[in-house]
């Protein structure tokens, strides 16, 4: 090898800076193994596609998580509604209509509990289902307890000062005046 040629003579493995016309290009360096050149736009468009995709995946997988925070709800308000007993007190009153207002008010939200999760690429309708599904299991768990505590009117005779009096069926009148 000569001197001149980007190699030096001598050492085997040694490469001359100093003279660039013999100097390898970037071009005829095959690539590795695995490694595919491509424009820039193309990855930049395939790196955003992804970016976008996890980011639906994240935003549905937090949407679930919400649509299923009720059931520990449920399951508190249930312990507590047993613990205040069957009997008509403060507690007890508080307890259950707390379990009737909080169902109620999370319904009433619904739109704005699932807006962070609203997104083209995520399905928000099976979230949205089991979300209103616990949320009347809890209202219907706050009925049970106010027909429980007999605060619903379920019988009868929670309803006979709205009934119209009996007809009267005999009579009796006149007969012979004993003097």
């Amino acid at each position: 090898m000569e001197k001149g040629k980007g190699v030096m003579v001598g050492r085997r493995w040694a490469v001359d800076f100093s003279d660039n016309s013999a100097a390898p290009s970037s071009r005829d360096i095959p690539d590795p193994a695995g490694f595919t050149r491509a424009p820039q736009d193309q990855d930049e468009s395939t790196l955003s596609r992804q970016k976008k995709d996890a980011e639906a995946n994240w935003k549905a997988q937090k949407a679930w998580e919400v649509a299923q925070a009720p059931f520990k709800n449920l399951l508190m308000m249930g312990f507590m509604m047993w613990m205040a007993g069957s009997t008509v007190h403060l507690f007890s009153i508080g307890i259950t209509f707390s379990a009737l207002w909080q169902p109620i008010s999370a319904l009433q939200g619904l739109g704005k509990v699932f807006a962070p999760y609203k997104d083209n690429k995520v399905d928000l309708l099976g979230p949205k289902l089991v979300f209103t599904a616990l949320n009347l299991v809890g209202l219907a768990l706050g009925v049970w307890k106010l027909n429980t505590l007999g605060l619903l009117p379920t019988h009868a005779s929670d309803w006979v000062s709205s009934l119209p009096p009996a007809q009267e069926v005999e009579y009796s009148g006149g007969g012979i005046p004993l003097y």
